[in-house]
């Protein structure tokens, strides 16, 4: 019997951008709020994410469903949240933990979405962190 693949790295998909990207403000995310957020890595390829902020802490995650690979929404008007607890596939419905991105319910139960290391600078800026693999 085979092993399953491990789960891909940030920073092996596609567009991934470089360590030290900054992809936010702090103090532009509402709190206690999953905001997605599209960074164009070069003129024809995007790189999604959902942050998410609770307080002076800010988490990423791939805005990439485990089950198909397919964002969890388009649209910030798409996503599907319960601020400080879930966040949801509208694709498949799979519900993610807020805290891990652990897939609690749905098709892809027991997979995660893949985090991606966050460093916030003293004047607000998040960017992604600069030693990645070190900080998962």
């Amino acid at each position: 019997m085979s092993q399953p693949s491990p789960a891909p790295q940030w920073f092996d998909l596609p567009h991934a951008p470089a360590a030290g990207t900054v992809v936010a403000q702090r103090d532009a995310l509402a709190d206690v709020c999953a905001t997605m957020v599209t960074l164009n890595t070069t003129e024809d390829n995007v790189f999604r994410l959902l942050l998410v902020r609770a307080g002076p802490d800010v988490h990423a995650f791939v805005n990439r469903c485990p089950h198909f690979g397919v964002p969890l929404a388009s649209r910030q008007d798409h996503l599907l949240q319960k601020p400080g607890i879930s966040i949801s596939c509208n694709v498949h419905y799979a519900r993610f933990r807020w805290s891990d991105g652990l897939c609690e319910s749905g098709e892809c139960k027991g997979e995660s979405l893949i985090s991606v290391p966050l460093e916030v600078q003293p004047d607000g800026r998040v960017c992604i962190a600069r030693d990645p693999i070190e900080r998962q």
